[in-house]
């Protein structure tokens, strides 16, 4: 617990501090946010700093490192001896997606500072710098183990924990190339929602906080009730459940700490920099905890504003008509005439039963499990 306390901690005060002298250094290269030119009542924010899920990545690194070297030290110089584990497949494997999908968000949002538009990598670009990332990620989950020879995901779709319904009902080969597909889908659809969502101040920064909190809990919970502690019915078969707390934490810590200076009147815009590498990120979690569909709960906010714009465009292809004055969700509602802070609070609100309703079903099945 020492260790999740500390590696959040640490990734917070890191943001806190840091994301203004950030700030202030993307103010002197003048690489400011471009508004397109639909949202006119967003104009105002054009010229702000963006990139700044930078700071959020460099604050996880840097509070899962020193996390564990702090921890390390105490071991060695023998103030809390056997405190420290050693680093984990399962969360370099995290860190390694959030960050080739941070590298992915940089290079768009350079695209835009640098060629003075709104609009930055093609969608093909996005898409292929995803599944290379996504295909080294997916190849490690399966081959890459621990000293325990455990690899950190399985082939079997997960909900709570893994299903009954195994990718490699068919061959072992064939399993590898439908988790790898499997794990796209998953990991695409994450980081865009997340990007989509990232279109109000705070927002996507404040409900990223809850959900990696979730997992925090929820990576913590199969530790102490895995299957090497506590066997039984209702045991869990997690590697390295404690190490991706830790790494869940670091994320929830640099995005509360940020979101100090990214709620509204926000100083700093995480771009798709961050909204890219925090889908990603939950994405990854979901793999690795085996908690996958649980995921479209605990994210419930993010699914539904992605479903608004897919439903507006289905929409106006289908029937020539628009169900929302604007998509994505928040922005039908700023045309509304509800003020930005009003919505951010009120889709926090709604992040946060969505993540109580997904806790509270990862409980309930341990306790029916039992």
């Amino acid at each position: 617990m020492v260790n999740i306390l500390l590696a959040g901690g640490v990734s917070m005060v890191v943001a806190l501090l840091g994301t203004p002298l950030f700030a202030r250094y993307l103010v002197r290269r003048r690489y400011g946010q471009f508004i397109h030119d639909d949202l006119t009542h967003h104009h105002y924010k054009r010229g702000k700093p963006t990139m700044g899920g930078v700071v959020i990545l460099g604050a996880t690194v840097v509070g899962y490192l020193v996390s564990h070297g702090l921890l390390l030290l105490a071991d060695v110089s023998g103030l809390r001896p056997g405190m420290h584990d050693p680093l984990s497949p399962s969360a370099g494997l995290v860190l390694f997606l959030m960050l080739g999908l941070g590298l992915v968000g940089l290079l768009d949002d350079y695209t835009k500072v640098s060629r003075e538009r709104s609009l930055g990598l093609t969608s093909r670009q996005k898409l292929a710098g995803q599944a290379v990332v996504t295909l080294m990620f997916a190849l490690g989950a399966l081959f890459v183990t621990d000293d325990a020879g455990r690899a950190p995901a399985s082939t079997a779709i997960s909900f709570i924990r893994d299903t009954g319904l195994d990718l490699a009902f068919a061959g072992p080969v064939l399993g590898v190339v439908l988790f790898v597909v499997w794990a796209n889908l998953l990991i695409t659809g994450a980081s865009n929602g997340v990007n989509i969502s990232d279109g109000l101040d705070g927002l996507a920064a404040g409900a990223s906080v809850m959900v990696f909190g979730a997992y925090t809990l929820i990576a913590l919970w199969q530790n102490n009730q895995s299957c090497a502690a506590v066997p039984g019915a209702a045991c869990y078969e997690v590697p390295n459940a404690l190490d991706l707390a830790v790494v869940a934490c670091s994320v929830a810590g640099a995005c509360f700490g940020f979101l100090w200076w990214n709620a509204s009147p926000a100083q700093i815009i995480m771009g798709d920099t961050g909204s890219l590498s925090l889908g990603a990120g939950l994405a990854g979690m979901a793999i690795l905890t085996r908690t996958e569909l649980l995921l479209a709960v605990l994210g419930g906010l993010f699914v539904i504003i992605t479903l608004s714009v897919i439903i507006q465009v289905a929409s106006f292809r289908l029937r020539g008509t628009r169900v929302f004055r604007m998509a994505p969700l928040h922005h039908h509602f700023e045309l509304l005439g509800w003020a930005e802070i009003t919505i951010v609070i009120r889709f926090w609100i709604i992040a946060g039963i969505c993540v109580a309703a997904g806790l509270g079903l990862f409980y309930a099945e341990w306790v029916v499990a039992l």
